[in-house]
């Protein structure tokens, strides 16, 4: 099912720049909320918004949004940031998909999830017990390293790295490196680094503690060769939300639909399946 085109819309959200991806939703459905985590933005869900419409906004500290020396680019700063996005863009009950570090939009779903209509997530950083963050993360949550770390993310080593992120040989698609690449400043830099430092395993693991809350339809899709996030978070993630199911995704890495482009379709399929 296509919709109309997605556009980039711009405005000042309580006096700070804020930018996100907008497409009409199909006649009767509701808008389905993306987002996105690092070190991407909005433009990752450019084939998703295209299908479901809907609105996928730029985090502060990320793609186009602003990224003051003193933003909040905690969890909790991202918890309330999105509460007051969606109630600045009038949008109360919606769908929504989370991927890696866009699972701070879980935190605003459960405390509201009369809100949320259908959820997938997708990948998403463990809001769970157990997780252990990946080797690459624990560089960043180091001083001085952290700083070394982010400073040497160019594009040419980007692309090196990105080879383990996908099952399919070969670095990320360069559609997705420019996405990345094109907005990866030293504000960017800085989110990074304070939203990992301020997230310490057992922090994300209290922070899903209301997961059952979520009980609308869900699914949870995981790329089963991630290296960032073992494979049995995903299971882990459908067991702990009120109403999940889940699928394996054999072939495919972080992004999965990277590797499998015909999970776009798939899993638009379920976030429109109440669509008339």
């Amino acid at each position: 099912m296509g919709v109309k085109d997605v556009v980039l819309r711009t405005g000042e959200l309580d006096g700070r720049p804020v930018a996100w991806r907008e497409a009409e939703p199909p006649a009767g459905e509701l808008p389905t909320v993306y987002v996105h985590g690092v070190p991407t933005n909005a433009d990752l869900w450019l084939p998703f918004l295209a299908r479901t419409g809907g609105v996928a906004p730029d985090l502060p500290g990320f793609g186009r949004s602003g990224k003051r020396g003193d933003g909040d680019y905690t969890m909790e700063g991202y918890d309330r940031w999105l509460e007051r996005f969606l109630e600045w863009r009038g949008i109360d009950r919606f769908n929504l998909l989370v991927q890696d570090w866009g699972g701070v939009g879980l935190l605003p779903a459960m405390r509201f999830p009369e809100r949320v209509a259908r959820l997938a997530v997708v990948n998403a950083v463990p809001l769970l017990p157990g997780y252990r963050w990946h080797r690459i993360a624990r560089a960043w949550r180091t001083r001085g390293l952290g700083e070394i770390a982010v400073g040497l993310m160019v594009r040419p080593l980007l692309k090196q790295l990105s080879r383990e992120a996908r099952a399919t040989p070969g670095p990320m698609p360069d559609d997705f490196l420019d996405l990345v690449c094109d907005h990866l400043d030293q504000g960017t830099q800085r989110a990074i680094l304070a939203l990992y430092r301020s997230s310490p395993p057992e922090k994300l693991a209290a922070a899903g503690a209301g997961l059952g809350a979520l009980d609308c339809p869900a699914h949870v899709w995981w790329g089963q060769e991630d290296p960032y996030i073992p494979a049995r978070f995903g299971p882990d993630y459908a067991a702990a939300l009120g109403n999940a199911g889940f699928t394996a995704v054999p072939g495919a890495g972080h992004w999965p639909w990277v590797d499998r482009p015909e999970l776009v379709d798939e899993i638009t399929a379920f976030l429109l399946a109440d669509a008339g």
